[in-house]
């Protein structure tokens, strides 16, 4: 009944402009559009995208922000949607927020990051029994598929065997040790062991210990200096603080991790899982309007489909989860996840026969907003 009421309203109002339909390149489908919701009218654009040209935007570290437009320009994207909701701060004071992203992410094949614990996340609450590692990406046979990543690993000092439950993520599960490598930047380390697996605002555990390794030997304890070029630190909580405390500088340790889960990703980017088997996830918001960013695919994967719907203005009312759900939908996908929206939503073009990156939809802060990730079509 949902998908039924709003293709009744998928019409442009008499005041809206004439909507856009181009195919930059073969294969590209951009529109624009706009759509009445019961808060009123509101627009966005949206990116048709073989699933194979489908890629990571990304800044160089994962505890960094940059702009779409500038994730953009820096690949050579021929357009691009911001990604995943990220750590902003919003209910501490300190340690300072290092705007990572709050889900899984892969790139090249490999793991960049961990999923944050539950009671960590930055976004709308998840559906009932969501653990917080979905995402949405391109898998090795060049598919688009949505699915859960998770993170399986382990430090092994001879017999020893520690688990390894975190990686270059903001927040560490409470009694768990993380792996933090180059890729994390030279962000500090501090929120890691902040707050607990139910409570964001919680107080930062005291019981820390960290460690550093470098090719396969432990170099030494302690420290809140940047990640070895060829090494990694391991940062522990509680229990794992106990256990990494028993890793003596000299040993040589052991330090894996992969992915873990029923996909084979290339890259893949955390994200809500609002539409699942063609049908939208059960409790899904229907009051609360805001610009919205969402990714979904089609039954067979072949096709990826960006989407963002301005809002919080006169002019666009914005849309609920729901709604979104209802939308992806409507343009052929069969899964599909809700990005970060409000001020981070943005689709960015940098067409054939425009001169640089240029922003297609409203950003509802006025500009846009530097980010942790993205989807970018090449």
């Amino acid at each position: 009944m949902l998908v039924r009421t709003l293709l009744s309203l998928l019409l442009t109002t008499p005041t809206a402009p004439v909507p856009l339909v181009r195919t930059p390149v073969p294969g590209v489908t951009f529109r624009t559009f706009t759509i009445a919701t019961p808060r009123g009218p509101a627009s966005g654009a949206m990116l048709e995208v073989a699933a194979a040209r489908v890629g990571p935007l990304r800044p160089a570290a994962v505890a960094e922000r940059r702009t779409v437009s500038a994730m953009v320009t820096a690949t050579g994207a021929l357009a691009g949607v911001n990604g995943d909701f990220f750590d902003t701060g919003a209910g501490r004071r300190e340690p300072p927020p290092t705007g990572s992203a709050v889900g899984p992410e892969i790139d090249a094949g490999r793991p960049r990051k961990a999923a944050v614990p539950v009671g960590q996340r930055f976004g709308p609450p998840l559906p009932h029994g969501g653990d917080g590692t979905t995402a949405i990406g391109v898998d090795t046979r060049g598919r688009g598929r949505v699915a859960p990543v998770r993170l399986a690993g382990a430090v092994t000092a001879g017999r020893r065997r520690i688990p390894v439950v975190g990686l270059n993520q903001y927040a560490l599960p409470v009694g768990g040790v993380g792996v933090y490598t180059p890729a994390w930047g030279t962000a500090s380390r501090a929120r890691a062991v902040c707050g607990t697996d139910v409570r964001r605002d919680a107080p930062c555990s005291r019981d820390v210990a960290e460690v550093s390794v470098r090719g396969g030997v432990v170099a030494g304890r302690g420290g809140s200096g940047g990640v070895p070029r060829d090494g990694v630190v391991l940062v522990g909580r509680e229990r794992g603080a106990a256990a990494l405390r028993g890793l003596r500088p000299g040993r040589r340790v052991s330090v894996r991790y992969r992915a873990a889960g029923p996909v084979r990703f290339r890259f893949a980017v955390g994200g809500l899982p609002i539409l699942r088997a063609g049908g939208p996830v059960p409790g899904l918001g229907r009051k609360a309007h805001h610009p919205r960013t969402a990714a979904g695919v089609s039954r067979n994967g072949r096709r990826m489909f960006l989407v963002v719907v301005n809002g919080r203005s006169r002019h666009d009312a914005g849309l609920s989860l729901a709604g979104l759900a209802a939308l992806l939908r409507y343009f052929g996908a069969a899964d599909a996840v809700s990005l970060d929206g409000g001020g981070s939503s943005v689709l960015v073009t940098r067409f054939p026969d425009e001169a640089g990156a240029t922003v297609r939809t409203v950003p509802s802060d006025g500009r846009e907003r530097a980010v942790a990730n993205g989807l970018g079509v090449f």
